[in-house]
């Protein structure tokens, strides 16, 4: 394709996603035409999490908690108007014939038993990502997925972050050009650790510090970050290296607070991932760096960055930009013709919304309107075993192997 034709391709592609691509989702929240009740199994952070979002759907209602502490169970119950709360997912199940979607928000290494109950039983489950701790784990869920008549969406929130799928056309559509090199950054100072009144408790409730169950951070925090960049490059890894250590949290855990990997791909191009609970410094942001321009996005919002030599695009007369030091990047925004002509273009910049809430939005539609997930167990698998894989290379401080084999669930 010559630099006229991909000129005029772009400005093309590019220019009809601004106007309308990202309408339905941000024009008109979106509500079920019937009321729908879901029920949510684990109320810990990421279950409370869920339910502050939940909330802000109309004609949805949290009809169940499951969640054998107490107090965690109580604390959920005063969110919620009119939930039921249940120690188990049997006794739930029992009572909540009505409740035909589920949230599984259980810690990594206990996902499977509930999100396979809930298929055989003939349920709609979103499952948070990743899809558990161990391969074998994340083959049975797949598989359960498979044979199932109901439907399982993961909760990897990239692949459906309104910014994301805007940007991942640019990509799609070659904006960047070739691709170099990949980086995931994921910083946070916090130490990990909730305070127990019981010691007997301290391993259950903290049990991301667990090395015997824990993928730590890679798994935790950025398996989501691989699973929005394998998404758009389409492409797997073919070896990781990576180490990590204590470097600031010295209160007696052995799971590093600090890690790096690099994930290798053919022909050289590299995806560095550092992260960290010992600083907040740049926070959290992906990068695919082109030869013609590279985009950066950080969960509410997106950048594209081109290269002196990038061809002009014709959209990019309604860009906003922004100026970082000696880079200037242009806000991909949704709707961005529409909101320019309204003299409105710096209102439509970021996420009405934090990503989590557009997850919950495709699993709901995906039920309400019997859609096929956006993200299904089969999408998750291949970051699920990079996070496991790659956790192995940082506790070993060691490279690993990525056959291709590695992502193929088989049956």
């Amino acid at each position: 394709m010559s630099w006229v034709d991909r000129r005029s391709f772009l400005a093309g592609a590019a220019g009809g996603l601004l106007g309308t691509q990202l309408l339905p989702e941000l024009g008109v929240p979106w509500r079920p035409a019937e009321p729908q009740k879901v029920g949510l199994i684990g109320a810990g952070r990421q279950g409370r999490e869920i339910l502050g979002e939940l909330a802000k759907f109309e004609n949805v209602e949290v009809s169940a908690v499951v969640e054998p502490e107490a107090v965690r169970l109580g604390r959920s119950l005063r969110r919620t108007k009119a939930a039921k709360g249940y120690p188990n997912l049997d006794a739930a199940l029992a009572a909540e014939s009505a409740t035909k979607a589920w949230i599984v928000a259980t810690p990594t290494h206990l996902h499977k038993e509930p999100v396979l109950a809930l298929l055989r039983a003939g349920h709609h489950v979103y499952c948070e990502a990743p899809l558990a701790s161990t391969r074998e784990d994340a083959v049975a869920i797949v598989q359960a997925a498979r044979g199932a008549q109901s439907k399982l969406h993961v909760g990897f929130l990239g692949r459906t972050n309104p910014v994301y799928k805007l940007a991942r056309s640019f990509y799609r559509s070659g904006s960047i050009d070739r691709w170099l090199s990949g980086r995931a950054l994921w910083r946070r100072k916090s130490n990990w650790r909730t305070a127990v009144s019981d010691p007997a408790d301290d391993k259950k409730t903290n049990w991301r510090l667990d090395p015997a169950v824990s993928l730590g951070l890679l798994g935790e925090e950025s398996s989501h970050q691989l699973d929005t960049l394998l998404w758009f490059v389409d492409k797997r890894p073919i070896r990781v290296r990576g180490g990590g250590a204590v470097l600031l949290h010295e209160d007696g855990r052995t799971l590093p607070d600090t890690i790096r990997a690099q994930f290798l791909f053919e022909g050289g191009v590299e995806v560095a991932v550092d992260a960290t609970l010992g600083s907040s410094f740049e926070g959290s942001h992906e990068l695919l760096v082109g030869s013609m321009g590279t985009i950066k996005l950080s969960e509410r919002h997106g950048w594209l960055f081109k290269e002196a030599d990038a061809p002009i695009q014709g959209w990019e007369v309604y860009a906003s930009r922004q100026q970082f030091h000696q880079d200037e990047g242009i806000t991909l925004i949704a709707d961005a013709t529409k909101l320019a002509a309204q003299g409105k273009l710096k209102e439509g910049i970021g996420l009405p919304h934090p990503p989590l809430y557009f997850g919950l939005e495709s699993f709901l539609k995906a039920v309400a309107e019997n859609q096929t997930p956006v993200v299904s167990a089969e999408d998750a698998f291949a970051a699920t075993v990079l996070a496991i894989a790659g956790h192995e290379a940082i506790r070993g401080n060691h490279e690993v192997e990525l056959p291709a084999k590695l992502f193929e669930v088989g049956g």
